[in-house]
């Protein structure tokens, strides 16, 4: 079983800042990639940035330059820093990573439960 857990969520005013956490736990052997998606209500769930071991990290058009991902690989935790935050940044964060249990374990995709950001004054 893998656990991700989140952290970091909360009410903040239009051009704040919120850093958000999440750490894998469990049977891992390997993470591939992990990342950041949210979902806004009535909207669908987006990427909003991903770094995959060893590669390049791809964010949404909508937040470059404003927010950053990053791993901590020896704790198996992502982190997503926000800046300059939007009432259209408003919504449920969800960390996702791709986590492979076991040397011949199979390559699946984990999430956490979710963690609400609110941007609004």
């Amino acid at each position: 079983q893998v656990q991700l857990v989140e952290s970091g969520g909360g009410l903040v005013q239009p051009g704040g800042s919120l850093r958000l956490s999440c750490a894998a736990s469990g049977s891992i052997f390997s993470i591939y990639t992990m990342g950041w998606y949210r979902q806004a209500p009535g909207k669908q769930r987006e990427l909003v940035a991903a770094m995959p071991t060893g590669g390049s990290t791809n964010y949404a058009d909508s937040v470059k330059g404003r927010f950053t991902i990053s791993r901590d690989n020896a704790k198996n935790t992502v982190y997503l820093q926000m800046n300059s935050l939007k009432p259209e940044d408003t919504a449920v964060y969800y960390c996702n990573a791709r986590i492979k249990t076991g040397y011949f374990g199979p390559i699946d995709d984990y999430w956490g439960q979710g963690t609400q950001v609110t941007v609004s004054s």
